[in-house]
């Protein structure tokens, strides 16, 4: 990347960033509106400077600090009573992780273990900010699908996929049922729906008995 665009890029956010913080402190002191298009003026030379040294593993750490700063400030002017930015903070974490893992990112202990941690984590976050509901299984029941569907196709095994994924979805469907309307039974309209899957790969896949 050549000096002179970079610096023109800095220079160019710099004012950008100025020129809000002056209008929000003319119009309106009792909201800190200028941080939300600061922070996306602040991605141009940032993404520049890293895209010119062709270092996108320091990106990534650097862009994570960047984004869970400004999911902290954010959450701090809007709505302090409650830390929400602990929630969105988990999954951009994982980029700069997944970045300096390399290829161990793509095998499926790597993505057990980012299932396990996401697991463990929201549990947590639910039992210790509101237990009143066990919301947890909703992110649980999709990190799940990462590893499934990685360790089933790699080894080009559709129809036990389509059978896992369908026990997993029916089980996912039972405890949704359970926690949050118990005394309706709803759960089996779903399942019937989900049972054709694997039926459907069982009869109709091709070259099934290779699969088998």
């Amino acid at each position: 990347m050549k000096k002179p665009v970079l610096t023109f890029a800095l220079l160019g956010s710099i004012m950008t960033i100025l020129f809000f913080y002056i209008v929000n402190q003319l119009t309106s002191l009792n909201y800190t509106w200028f941080i939300y298009p600061t922070f996306g003026v602040i991605w141009w030379p940032l993404s520049l400077y890293y895209k010119g040294r062709n270092d996108y593993k320091e990106y990534s750490l650097v862009s994570t600090i960047l984004i869970i700063a400004f999911l902290i400030s954010t959450n701090y002017i809007t709505s302090s009573q409650h830390p929400w930015f602990l929630y969105a903070s988990f999954p951009v974490i994982w980029w700069p992780i997944t970045m300096y893992s390399g290829r161990k990112a793509q095998t499926v202990k790597y993505a057990l273990l980012v299932s396990l941690c996401t697991i463990i984590y929201y549990s947590s976050l639910n039992l210790i900010l509101c237990p009143q509901y066990y919301w947890a299984i909703y992110p649980a029941y999709l990190i799940l699908w990462w590893p499934m569907s990685l360790y089933f196709a790699k080894r080009r095994r559709f129809i036990e996929l389509s059978m896992a994924g369908s026990a997993l979805t029916i089980l996912f469907f039972i405890i949704v049922n359970l926690i949050s309307s118990p005394h309706v039974i709803w759960a089996i309209y779903p399942i019937f729906g989900i049972l054709w899957w694997p039926l459907s790969m069982h009869y109709f896949a091709p070259n099934r008995k290779n699969q088998i």
